[in-house]
């Protein structure tokens, strides 16, 4: 049994990975190290909780006793690292906390595996040669995008709130422990994700309750801004995909391919509602324009292409599948009728 530490499980991403990933590999142990803050829920992994695969740990990042002892009591031979602060109207009004989780959490991790799996820079322990470091990262390190256009690996760096600079940040460190110490590493950098267990916070999830509640629907701005979203199982199989086969080193961009503004996204939620759970006004008459975010990037758009001709990853859900899909998970969340969940296919 090979054990593997996957920290922010509780979180969005890592409750979909980590069954996806027991299911597929039963040759791992998955330890999952959380703090469990606002964006963490263990209800999200209740379907794994009871497995002798699984171990849930509370604890922080940061906290390098902690890692040190993680390290040597499970004998861990690979990182997936999904933990993060992520919400950007949190970072604009709390910075601090970004830097020191993102930045300076990332850095105890990737520092404690290093000198864990190796004895020295380019030399590793015997017996730790196969151990990866693979660290989750986002599109918004690019900046933002005109009208055309789309981000790539080679893309430079342009972070525009303290968020995505912090995620710019855990990016680096990653990338200096592989040139400097010669680690095993690869780093993911998604766009936009959606599907079951998201946060309330996020924009999705906020559309579907803001309109079942009968509450406004805020969208930022004009509701312009632009999207590529991708659906959070198509999401995990493309980091399993990096974290087996991919290159020692690469940055891979796993993207939907699927470019929505706010104002399609909120129409297409408020139409599948419409056809669920009819009342006598449209849920589209709750959508409210509010005042835009600060920095608020106009367009994201990833560029796929490596991942897909050299690692032959697809995304399986477009959109529109991926939202219906998505809407009756929340319905069934909240306890709706699954009779009327069943009128839309």
């Amino acid at each position: 049994m090979k054990s593997i530490l996957v920290t922010g499980c509780a979180g969005f991403i890592g409750s979909n990975f980590v069954p996806y990933f027991l299911e597929k590999y039963p040759e791992y142990h998955v330890i999952n190290l959380d703090l469990l803050t606002y964006a963490g829920d263990v209800e999200n992994l209740k379907e794994i909780e009871k497995s002798e695969r699984y171990s849930f740990v509370k604890g922080d990042i940061c906290n390098r006793e902690l890692l040190e002892y993680l390290f040597s009591e499970h004998d861990i031979r690979g990182v997936i690292h999904f933990a993060a602060e992520s919400h950007v109207d949190n970072s604009i009004k709390n910075p601090g906390l970004f830097i020191e989780t993102n930045v300076n959490g990332t850095f105890t991790l990737i520092d404690v595996a290093y000198k864990y799996w190796m004895e020295k820079p380019f030399v590793h322990t015997p017996g730790y040669e196969g151990c990866r470091f693979h660290h989750i990262s986002t599109d918004e390190v690019y900046g933002t995008l005109g009208e055309e256009g789309l981000f790539t690996e080679e893309t430079p760096y342009a972070p525009n709130s303290p968020y995505s600079a912090s995620k710019a940040g855990s990016d680096m460190v990653v990338r200096s422990y592989h040139h400097t110490y010669g680690m095993d590493t690869v780093i993911t950098n998604c766009s936009n994700n959606y599907g079951p267990k998201q946060h309330d916070e996020k924009l999705i999830p906020t559309i579907i309750r803001k309109a079942l509640q009968g509450d406004t629907i805020p969208i930022y701005g004009d509701g312009k801004n632009i999207r590529d979203w991708l659906y959070v199982l198509d999401h995990c199989k493309g980091i399993d995909l990096v974290y087996h086969t991919g290159k020692n080193g690469e940055v891979y961009n796993i993207g939907g391919r699927n470019e929505r503004n706010n104002n399609y996204i909120a129409d297409k939620i408020c139409e599948i509602l419409d056809s669920l759970l009819p009342k006598e006004e449209s849920y589209k008459e709750q959508i409210t324009y509010v005042e835009d975010r600060a920095g608020h990037d106009r367009r994201y758009a990833i560029d796929a292409t490596k991942i897909e001709t050299q690692l032959g990853w697809r995304a399986d859900e477009h959109f529109e599948s991926g939202i219906i899909k998505t809407v009756k998970w929340y319905l069934e969340k909240y306890n709706i009728s699954s009779e009327k969940i069943e009128k839309v296919k």
